[in-house]
């Protein structure tokens, strides 16, 4: 379900990386010709322009100023060349200077203007106001500005970073957001999977809780009467195929019981047909006929409630090699022109499981494997262990058994054999697993049938 989510993820990132992308360029892209004309440009020209206009205007001064002082309009300040020990810096430094003639900036901040000319050996100063500008303060206006002008500052560069910064903190939120709501949305799907896991592992009392009104929600609900349906088909199915064993068993136990009566009913027809005649002979032999089909009847009937029993079980330690070789022991005088082969595992492996069950799988098993090897066959019985098991096998050279007979082998009413009841493999699975342990159809090694007895090893031998 991570896939899911992954999934929306990238269909987020992939559906909006392209459009954000494109939206940023076109942005920058007009954002680039918009600064083509800025302010910085438009204040550089307005300096250049208003220092120009400055020197134009000190110019005018300084004209206007000499021209004063030449039409003696203005009274100057003398500084004789005997006082020149006394003269101020500027003075000094004009006579030094050896100029005819010098403007100069003064007062506050630069709102005045001297012209200093030489007259013999000694120096003239004239001064004019100029009304309220201060040169000083406009010369220190446009320093400063063409110092930031001058600056290596790059604003496309901050204005294009900050857009970009922008665009990424919008587009990764939106991402969070996704993400987020991609778990929401995964969250319910993977508590349906897991539902629909434990429903196929046989659990149909599960249920997925929700209080969603979304489709989602409606899945969980369909999905948990999906679950109620399947629980109470199964429960069903289950009665119906109990119902079903027991008629199969009934219609086997009537037919069994019907063999049985059929000769007893037409022994005493004969016998009452017969009336008075003395006649010993025939009394004996319809006398073991009946005795004979009710002996039948009873091993019926016992064969019947032993599969329908439930005996306790107390399982201890059971030497397997020793089991087997005296259940073999018992049989083999019972089939005497029946041979009887065994491998041994080394070390007399123990099992775990009840010693009476399994003494009654091995007859069973054994009995089963020399009715079909007949006269001359063989029988052969091993025993090994593996990861925690300890395995028994009886093999058998018969001729082996149908898909028939393999389809419905530990089935109840089944029964391949002339006297059988089709009881005792059923009998003998049931003993394995009230044991902790299984009964396997395996491939025979000597041609005929062959079935394996797993039981649970004992923990010491593990």
């Amino acid at each position: 379900m991570r896939r899911l989510r992954s999934k929306l993820i990238f269909a987020f990132a992939a559906s909006t990386l392209v459009p954000v992308a494109i939206t940023s360029w076109v942005s920058l892209s007009l954002l680039d010709r918009s600064l083509e004309y800025n302010a910085f440009r438009e204040l550089d020209d307005n300096s250049r322009l208003l220092v120009e206009t400055g020197r134009e205007y000190y110019r005018n001064a300084c004209s206007l100023l000499r021209h004063r002082a030449a039409e003696n309009k203005l009274s100057p300040e003398e500084y004789p060349a005997s006082q020149a020990d006394k003269w101020p810096a500027d003075v000094r430094d004009f006579h030094d200077s050896g100029d005819a003639e010098h403007f100069a900036l003064a007062g506050n901040h630069g709102d005045r203007v001297d012209y200093l000319v030489r007259r013999g050996d000694g120096v003239l100063r004239y001064s004019m106001p100029l009304d309220g500008v201060a040169m000083g303060r406009l010369k220190d206006a446009y320093s400063r500005a063409r110092a930031l002008l001058d600056r290596p500052l790059d604003p496309r560069r901050g204005l294009f970073g900050a857009f970009l910064a922008i665009a990424i903190a919008v587009w990764v939120a939106s991402l969070a957001v996704v993400v987020y709501w991609a778990h929401r949305i995964s969250q319910p799907i993977r508590e349906l999977t897991g539902g629909l896991s434990e429903v196929a592992g046989g659990n149909l009392e599960y249920r997925v809780t929700t209080s969603r009104d979304d489709e989602i929600g409606e899945a969980a609900r369909a999905f948990n009467r999906m679950s109620s349906e399947l629980q109470h088909a199964r429960d069903h199915l289950v009665n119906a195929t109990r119902l079903e064993s027991w008629q199969a068993v009934a219609r086997k136990m009537a037919h069994e019981v019907k063999n049985s009566l059929t000769p007893i009913r037409l022994t005493m027809e004969e016998i009452a047909a017969r009336g008075r005649e003395n006649q010993p002979e025939f009394l004996q032999q319809a006398a073991q006929i009946v005795v004979d089909e009710v002996t039948a009847l009873e091993r019926r009937v016992s064969a019947f409630s032993q599969f329908a029993s439930e005996p306790p079980v107390c399982p201890t330690e059971v030497d397997i090699n020793s089991l087997l070789e005296d259940r073999i022991s018992f049989l083999r005088k019972q089939h005497p022109e029946v041979r009887y082969d065994l491998r041994l595992c080394d070390g007399h492996p123990r099992a775990f499981a009840d010693e009476d069950l399994v003494r009654g799988v091995l007859t069973n098993l054994l009995e089963n494997a020399a009715q079909a090897a007949r006269p001359g066959g063989s029988v052969m019985g091993l025993t090994s262990t593996e990861n925690g098991h300890v395995r028994i096998e009886v093999h058998d050279s018969g001729p082996g058994l149908s898909a028939l007979a393999r389809s419905t082998l530990f089935q109840p009413t089944i029964s391949f054999k002339q006297n059988g009841m089709g009881l005792g493999l059923s009998i003998a699975h049931k003993g394995a697993v009230l044991s902790g342990g299984d009964i396997q159809l395996v491939r025979g090694e000597l041609g005929g049938a062959a079935f394996r007895v797993l039981l649970p090893r004992a923990k010491q031998e593990t």
